[in-house]
């Protein structure tokens, strides 16, 4: 588990559950609601972006590794 996760974990705790609950349908309705003003192609168009960024970090990704695989280890 994660430091970030475990912390967001222990916070958790403190909300009680029909908060949460209240917390988790309103972000449904606004959802919903964003979906009846804005156009499908919008929603096309933010998928499709957030697709391009995930391809260009798994190149920075890769190359980091690349990177690293090609340094000659210090051990």
């Amino acid at each position: 588990m994660t430091e970030s996760r475990a912390c967001h974990d222990a916070f958790r705790t403190h909300i009680p559950d029909e908060v949460r609950q209240h917390l988790d349908a309103a972000r449904t309705e606004m959802r919903k609601g964003l979906e009846t003003f804005l156009p499908e192609a919008f929603f096309d168009h933010r998928d499709s972006a957030r697709r391009e960024m995930l391809l260009a970090w798994r190149g920075v990704l890769d190359t980091a590794i690349q990177h690293m695989d090609e340094k000659p280890s210090k051990a």
